[in-house]
């Protein structure tokens, strides 16, 4: 009887075994196929300006008043987790490889300026994960970054400088796989740099204030990628 007993719990012991396989082995691919992670590669066009002020009169006759980045190409590359199938959140990096000008009665280069965007940011896919085609929505908070340029014929050079930015972008992916795809985009990226009096405002309640007007450093992109799902 003892026998019979034992044997009969080693039956079961299997057969519970095989059925925990059994589940495993069926969920497995499921659970291979539920990609977590976006990982991408961007590359576009940005159109850029920046901030005017009282301007000054140079050596070469000619007056200006503006500052600017130059129109020019942009790469950058993001990372990404998917809390939901529509939520996602990240990391992104961008580099526009841009010129600092001057402008006023002439417009001349000064030299190269690489400005460097650091952003985390949330995005909104719209669609199940599996849809081909999943338009997006996503803003970022983080920093833009403005290296010094050195002045040509001088021993100066402008100063480098940190600003806190935001980005605002939407889009379209495109996966031609399961694991891969192809996206299309704008995004605007807006760092406010300074704000100049324009005059006062005055309240009978709260006095009188000097009403001032942001000026920002404006980049505008036009954007094309690839996006890996893992």
């Amino acid at each position: 009887m003892n026998f019979i007993k034992g044997k009969g719990q080693i039956m079961f012991r299997k057969s519970i075994l095989l059925t925990a396989l059994a589940v495993l082995l069926s969920a497995a691919p499921a659970f291979s196929q539920e990609s977590r992670f976006e990982a991408g590669a961007f590359f576009g066009w940005t159109f850029a300006d920046g901030a005017d002020g009282a301007g000054i009169l140079a050596q070469d006759g000619n007056f200006y008043n503006r500052i600017d980045p130059k129109d020019s190409i942009k790469w950058g590359l993001n990372f990404g987790y998917l809390a939901t199938e529509q939520a996602e959140v990240g990391f992104q990096f961008s580099r526009q490889q841009s010129k600092l000008t001057v402008g006023g009665t002439q417009t001349n280069d000064v030299g190269d300026m690489g400005i460097l965007n650091y952003h985390g940011y949330v995005s909104y896919n719209f669609g199940e994960a599996d849809t081909k085609v999943r338009p997006y929505v996503m803003i970022g908070v983080g920093a833009t970054h403005f290296p010094s340029v050195p002045i040509p014929r001088t021993q100066f050079q402008t100063p480098s400088n940190t600003k806190f930015s935001t980005t605002w972008g939407t889009g379209v992916k495109f996966f031609t796989s399961p694991k891969f795809g192809l996206r299309v985009g704008a995004a605007w990226t807006p760092v406010y740099l300074k704000s100049d009096a324009i005059g006062w405002w005055c309240d009978p309640w709260y006095g009188c204030y000097v009403v001032g007007d942001a000026q920002y450093s404006n980049q505008l992109d036009i954007l094309g990628g690839v996006v890996f799902k893992f």
